[in-house]
Order: structure tokens, then C-alpha cells, then sequence
């Protein structure tokens, strides 16, 4: 490193660290630092050079600016070869309780500069080293710049003690007017908080009111709901009691069933699977769904909806395909939620798909080992990306041409996807208009480890 001497003090008596921090002082503002800049060197060099006279009796402060530094630093080193300070590192972390002052001011002084070095030996002294970045501001210091401080630095005579005396206190006085300056700024800014504070408690206290009123909302809504299913179970049951009854009268007479008493039949059939969707909402959104955990097979699952839904399919033009991964572990969950989601995906399927392939898949999940995703999939009309969402609206049914012949409650995506939740699992949708649509259920491989 290429290291330009700009003053050289030799420590011998009391007024000669008084030089030492003139010189320091002076230095700094020659190389661009400001004001405040200026005054932490100067402490800093007047807190070590005062311990090297102290305690050695002498010593040599040299300041110094590292030429190859980016940016180049102002080096001040002080060297004696005193008696050396003993337990320096507690010195240095300030756990050291000095009763002669050995060591004081050297805290100080290493919280006013970047850098700072000091190697000290019992019986041979110390040597400290510490830098300063030139600021940011200031322009690298040329070779002719390097010889106008030196020649400025020689030509300027010491101060006597009354005048140093009189810029120091000049210094604290203006490093006191801009502490006060930062004070009144302070409680500027802390008044500003208290009054943001008070702002955000009043927000907290009015969402608060307004999450008690939306919670009141919803159990007025799963109280109706539930209220509403039971008193239209009993009627329901009624009807399809007598139109099953009516029918089974005609055909022991030999006749077709009137046209009108399956219309009403079918009638009934729909307002109790709205019935029976309600009510099983209700009591996901109430936390009363009972949730029975044990070992559920990909599978056995799949047979089961296989037998239960192919008869379901339209005609030769659509196929169902149930596609598992070789060897997937048994879930821990409840396997007759897993078919109910299941179960209203493939339904859903069905409805909005007239030619082609649903395929149903199962397979760990590509980033976790302990995450089944099951996919049903089909090649139906596909859905708008400004509806993707709104399908798990509760009562929402989209204006499709397949949805006309075929119309449902609008409750079964939003009630899987509430089962899905309860099972400590996910279902999403990806779809575009006219490409098909794919319904993604991630499960846990156990339930227990989600709670």
C-alpha cells in the first residue's frame, strides 16, 4: 500500500497532545471531511495519543492517507513503547473495570473512526492504527493536491492551549446546536407516531367491531341454513314418498308413469340434493363437520367411484379414465369426504363435457413426498379466466350452453372446497376457455400432522 505521510507529532509532553489533535483536526478538513468528520478524528486521536503519553511517557503520532484505497483513507497511527496494555480484549469489549485508567478512551475513540487496530505487548508498547474514509463527496487526492497539504500543513504554526482551548469549545457548541437541532426533530417525529398510533389503535378497534359483525353475519347464515334444510327435509321426503308410490301404483296396473309425476320426481330430486348440499355447508362453515380419520386407499377409492359414476356418463362419446401412481401410500383422513370431493368433480365433469375424456389421477406431489395430489380433468368447454374464481362462489352457476342442459345447486364447488380445507388440503382449478378444465385436490398423506 502506498501510504503518503502528511504530519508527524512526537508525544514528550502534556500540550504536545494538545498538537496532535490541532494537526488531526487540520488534516481532515484539508482532505474534504466535513465539520462533524473533523472533530470525531481529532477526539480520536486525543483519546489514544493522551493514553500513550500517560502511561508510556512518549510516543509519535503519524497521520497518513492510503493512496490505493477506494475510496483512500486518512490513516492515523500511534505508536510508544510504553508498558503495553494488559487484558486488552476485555478492554476492547469494555468488560475490563480499570482503577489506574489504563486503557480509557480507547472505546471511545474505536466508535469514531471505520477502522481500528491496536497490537500491544507486555513490556514493548502498542501501536494503534485507525482509518477514515475520505467522504463520498470528495474527489480522489491527486499527487499535486497530496503536496498542497503537506506544504499547508508545514506553514501553519501551532496553536497555543487558549486557542485550541477556544475552537474546542467552538466545536461543542456547535456540536450541541445540531444535537438540539436532531432533539426538537425527534419529538417532532415522535409526536407524529403517537398520532399515528392513536390512528391505527381507532383502525384496529373499528375492524375489530366489523370482524364481530361479520362473524355474528356468518352464524346467522349457517343458523338459517341449517334451520332452512331441516324444515324442507320433511317435505321433500313427502314428495318423493308419494311420487314413488303414485309411480309404483301405475306400473302394477300396467301402465307408464304419467309424464307430469316425473317431472315432479325429478323436481323433488334436485330440491334434496340442494337440501342435503346446505346443510353439509353449513356445518363445514360452522366447524361441526365430524371428521372420521382412518386408512383410505387411492385404489379402493377409485373403484368405488368408478362403479358408482360411469353409469352416469352420457354415451359412447366420453370416456372416464382413472389413472393412479403405482404404490402410493394409504392417506390417514377421511376417506368418505376424499369421495364426496371427488365424487362432485367428476360429477361436475360429467355435466359441462359431451365428447372426449374426463381422466381422474392420483400421484405424489412433485414438491413434497408427503402430499397426494388427485386431478380430474376433462375436455369440456373450459371456463373464462374472468370466472375461474367466481366458481367457488357459493349459488353461482355460469351462462353455459352445456350448463343449460344439465344446471346444478352452485353449492358443490364451494362445498369441496371447504371439505378440502377441513382435510388440511387445498383444491384449485386450472382451465381455459375451450381447452378443458383441471381440478387439483392436494391432500396430506395424514391428516394428524396438519393440525
Amino acid at each position: 500500500m502506498a501510504f503518503a505521510e502528511l504530519a508527524s507529532v512526537p508525544l514528550r509532553h502534556d500540550q504536545d497532545v494538545v498538537l496532535a489533535r490541532q494537526r488531526a483536526s487540520q488534516v481532515a478538513a484539508l482532505l474534504g471531511f466535513d465539520a462533524q468528520d473533523q472533530t470525531r478524528i481529532a477526539t480520536a486521536v486525543s483519546e489514544i495519543a493522551r493514553n500513550a503519553w500517560r502511561y508510556a511517557g512518549e510516543g509519535t503520532v503519524t497521520l497518513q492517507l492510503d493512496q490505493e484505497a477506494r475510496p483512500q483513507a486518512m490513516v492515523i497511527r500511534v505508536l510508544d513503547h510504553g508498558p503495553g496494555i494488559p487484558h486488552l480484549d476485555s478492554v476492547l469489549t469494555g468488560q475490563y473495570d480499570s482503577t489506574t485508567g489504563v486503557g480509557v478512551g480507547i472505546i471511545g475513540a474505536k466508535r469514531l473512526v471505520d477502522t481500528f487496530f491496536i497490537d500491544t505487548t507486555r513490556g514493548r508498547g502498542t501501536d494503534v492504527t485507525m482509518r477514515k474514509k475520505l467522504p463520498d463527496s470528495a474527489e480522489p487526492v491527486t499527487v499535486e493536491q497530496l503536496a498542497h497539504v503537506q506544504r499547508a500543513i508545514a506553514a501553519r504554526a501551532p496553536e497555543n492551549l487558549a486557542e485550541e482551548f477556544q475552537r474546542q469549545n467552538q466545536e461543542l457548541l456547535h456540536a450541541l446546536g445540531a444535537l438540539q437541532v436532531r432533539q426538537q426533530e425527534l419529538v417532532r417525529l415522535n409526536r407524529e407516531l403517537e398520532d399515528t398510533n392513536r390512528g391505527v389503535v381507532a383502525l384496529y378497534a373499528e375492524l375489530d367491531d366489523r370482524a364481530d359483525h361479520l362473524r355474528a353475519a356468518a352464524e346467522l347464515k349457517s343458523r338459517f341454513h341449517a334451520n332452512m334444510t331441516h324444515e324442507f327435509r320433511t317435505p321433500v321426503i313427502s314428495i318423493l314418498g308419494l311420487c314413488d308410490l303414485l309411480i309404483t301404483r301405475q306400473r302394477e296396473r300396467g301402465t307408464e308413469p304419467d309424464r307430469e309425476l316425473l317431472y315432479i320426481q325429478e323436481a323433488a330430486h334436485n330440491l334434496g340434493s340442494l337440501v342435503d348440499d346446505l346443510l353439509d355447508l353449513a356445518k363445514a362453515e360452522a366447524g361441526r363437520w365430524e371428521i372420521r380419520d382412518g386408512l383410505v386407499n387411492v385404489d379402493d377409492v377409485f373403484g368405488s367411484l368408478r362403479g358408482m359414476l360411469k353409469p352416469l356418463l352420457p354415451g359412447q362419446g366420453l370416456a372416464l379414465v382413472f389413472d393412479a401412481e403405482p404404490g402410493l401410500p394409504a392417506l390417514t383422513t377421511d376417506g368418505a369426504r376424499v369421495s364426496q370431493i371427488l365424487r362432485n368433480l367428476i360429477s361436475n365433469a360429467i355435466k359441462f363435457t359431451e365428447r372426449g375424456e374426463i381422466r381422474v389421477s392420483a400421484r405424489l406431489a412433485g414438491d413434497a413426498s408427503d402430499v397426494i395430489e388427485f386431478a380430474v380433468s376433462d375436455t369440456g368447454p373450459g371456463i373464462a379466466p374472468a370466472d375461474v374464481d367466481r366458481i367457488f362462489e357459493e349459488f353461482l352457476q355460469l351462462d353455459d350452453r352445456v350448463e343449460g342442459r344439465a344446471r346444478g345447486t352452485g353449492l358443490g364447488l364451494p362445498l369441496s372446497r371447504r371439505l378440502a380445507e377441513l382435510l388440511g388440503g387445498s383444491l384449485t382449478v386450472r382451465s381455459l376457455r375451450g381447452a378443458g378444465a383441471t381440478f387439483t385436490l392436494r391432500l396430506p398423506v395424514s391428516r394428524a400432522r396438519t393440525r
